[in-house]
């Protein structure tokens, strides 16, 4: 029988052709499964059964391949048109959809977040809707960008702290101060110190920020249109 030689590991022919499209989607894999700090340009070739140096033709290094895995990402976020309800409703689904979208890759997000000040392009689909939504609601054209950046800097730290667990440690600690009898009351009832053991309702704290951020959008507006505002 002949004796066949098989190329070393890693160095064999691919029946799939490299491609960016298919690195950054192994690449999310590897993240969303062990996070980013466990990727490597090693690992990633191997999940991809490829030579490592051969994914350096289409990328350069590391830094390259989660810009383009944060993009991909961020093509993939949709929120419903709902042009018209009022502005307020609208702000909200858009700013629902952009944390569900931050969930379901949360070892992603939370890097991009932290590591990427363009994470958002001037023509995302969330920016774009976004600016639209607070030109709606009546903002001064001079302003809508400076108000969208607020509004998407509190979001995105907030989806920050949900993801990293900040936010379910500080909502536990305990306010400074005298107790109150109801805070007497709560603390002698079982069933609050178990749902003070569990966590905040995360759902109902999101809300509770986005009621905070239209509520002082809303004054910002009428102050504006009354004459009382001049610049943010």
């Amino acid at each position: 029988m002949e004796n066949v030689r098989r190329p070393p590991r890693g160095t064999r022919k691919r029946d799939v052709p490299l491609t960016e499209a298919g690195i950054y989607a192994a690449a999310l894999r590897l993240i969303d499964a062990d996070g980013v700090e466990a990727l490597t340009m090693r690992k990633l070739a191997t999940a991809l059964d490829a030579n490592p140096m051969s994914l350096y033709h289409h990328v350069p290094n590391k830094e390259a391949v989660l810009r383009g895995v944060t993009r991909m990402v961020g093509a993939q976020f949709r929120t419903v048109t709902l042009e018209d309800a009022p502005w307020q409703e609208r702000i909200r689904l858009l700013a629902t959809d952009f944390r569900t979208l931050a969930h379901r890759h949360p070892e992603l997000m939370a890097y991009s977040f932290s590591h990427q000040p363009d994470f958002i392009q001037p023509n995302d689909s969330f920016w774009t809707a976004l600016t639209a939504i607070v030109a709606a609601a009546g903002a001064p054209r001079s302003e809508v960008s400076k108000i969208a950046a607020v509004m998407v800097s509190v979001v995105i730290g907030v989806l920050t702290a949900e993801l990293n667990g900040s936010l379910h440690q500080w909502a536990n600690l305990t306010p400074p101060g005298p107790d109150t009898e109801e805070d007497r009351a709560a603390d002698a009832d079982p069933a609050s110190t178990d749902a003070a053991h569990e966590g905040p309702d995360q759902d109902h704290m999101f809300r509770l920020v986005m009621d905070t951020l239209i509520t002082g959008l809303e004054s910002r507006l009428t102050s504006v249109r009354d004459g009382r505002g001049a610049g943010l």
